[in-house]
């Protein structure tokens, strides 16, 4: 006898000549034309989490702004969520072996997908921004992979009076 249920609801159905409470007749004919299907579960409500979209990019706007080999100013960009990848892949770099300092230089190459009319985004031109931008776009990227919760509410133990602090690291990666 083999006994199959159904994941929804726990039904068992039966086949084979040991079903409980089976006559021969019936069993007989349940063979020969198969188990009964099981009905699906009828499509409840999705969760809520299931209808919003996942939002993985989002612009920004440098302080001062790139300036590349003809003398364009880039300030207008977009920057897109990290993956595991996006933080291991540069660990394996010479550049990041030697300077681990470069690590966030070369991350930033990876997840910003846009910056003004440049048609590539790479290390290369994240290495020769100005270091206010360097530095905003750090910021910028611990607070959308921290999903925007880099500053935390405290109260001051003396006087009780309510303050934010940031709590990202100092570099990318160090948080």
């Amino acid at each position: 006898m083999r006994r199959t249920a159904a994941r929804s609801g726990g039904a068992v159905s039966y086949t084979g000549a040991e079903a409980p409470g089976a006559e021969a007749g019936a069993v007989a004919d349940t063979q020969a034309r198969g188990p009964e299907p099981v009905p699906a579960p009828a499509p409840g409500p999705a969760p809520a989490q299931q209808q919003e979209s996942l939002r993985t990019e989002f612009p920004f706007q440098l302080p001062r702004g790139y300036v590349d080999e003809s003398g364009t100013v880039h300030r207008d960009g977009v920057m897109r969520l990290s993956t595991a990848r996006d933080e291991l892949v540069p660990l394996r770099d010479v550049r990041v072996q030697e300077n681990p300092a470069f690590l966030s230089v070369v991350l930033l190459g990876r997840v910003i997908t846009r910056l003004g009319t440049l048609p590539m985004v790479h290390d290369g031109i994240v290495e020769n921004m100005f270091a206010s931008d360097l530095a905003f776009l750090q910021d910028f990227y611990r607070q959308i992979n921290a999903e925007g919760h880099t500053r935390a509410a405290v109260r001051c133990p003396h006087c009780a009076e309510p303050f934010e602090v940031e709590l990202g690291g100092s570099r990318l990666g160090e948080s």
